[in-house]
């Protein structure tokens, strides 16, 4: 699901495509490779190795500018929202375009997250498994619980983030959906409990373009 946006959102290859924050196992730069595209991972815990480079993105010096970059889920985590998106937008081309894959944190409310933890295997461990099992331990109530959890992280909750992304960019798409489990059944369960009211849409999906300045 997030891929498929993703690409839909991308100009033709071989356009050349910065992803922000990609992670141990690359992101998406493997599939941007494999679909013909010129692409870079940049990420403190990025794989060794060309096309990656193991550092923040505030630190990565761009060798010229780029078709395209992506960030998918990564942007909750960063201090300065401003700094990143000016250095994205200064990093575009004319035509160049932003991709994002984010998470509405404020939206995780208690059934979301009874929702979620309900459908998680034993035999995996995950971030919700975590959690799923830090909120037990805590004996605090889940609202009380997740706001220390993300005080103490530093995360931006999805206002803020979509607040600065109108800072510094047009939008070109805007989507609210699944976040949890897209990688599962294409993230139809967790639509069909958004769409019947069960559970909040706390995953945001966004491309946009620079702001003429």
């Amino acid at each position: 699901m997030n891929w498929d946006f993703v690409r839909d959102h991308l100009p033709p290859a071989p356009a050349r495509v910065v992803e922000i924050g990609c992670g141990p196992l690359g992101g998406f730069v493997p599939d941007l490779l494999a679909s013909g595209y010129g692409a870079t991972g940049v990420d403190p815990v990025a794989p060794e190795g060309t096309p990656y480079h193991r550092m923040e993105f505030e630190k990565y010096e761009l060798d010229g500018p780029v078709d395209a970059l992506v960030a998918c889920t990564s942007l909750h985590h960063v201090h300065d929202l401003d700094e990143v998106f000016g250095k994205v937008a200064g990093a575009l081309t004319r035509d160049g375009v932003f991709v994002v894959v984010e998470w509405a944190r404020e939206l995780f409310d208690e059934d979301t997250a009874r929702w979620c933890f309900s459908r998680l295997s034993d035999e995996d461990d995950s971030w919700l498994h975590r959690h799923r099992d830090g909120w037990a331990a805590s004996g605090q109530p889940w609202e009380a619980y997740l706001g220390g959890w993300a005080a103490e992280e530093g995360l931006h909750s999805g206002a803020e983030l979509e607040a600065a992304l109108g800072r510094w960019f047009e939008p070109l798409a805007v989507e609210r959906g699944p976040y949890f489990f897209t990688e599962r059944d294409g993230g139809a369960g967790e639509r069909a409990a958004i769409d019947a009211g069960l559970i909040r849409a706390t995953g945001i999906r966004y491309a946009g373009r620079p702001l003429r300045r």
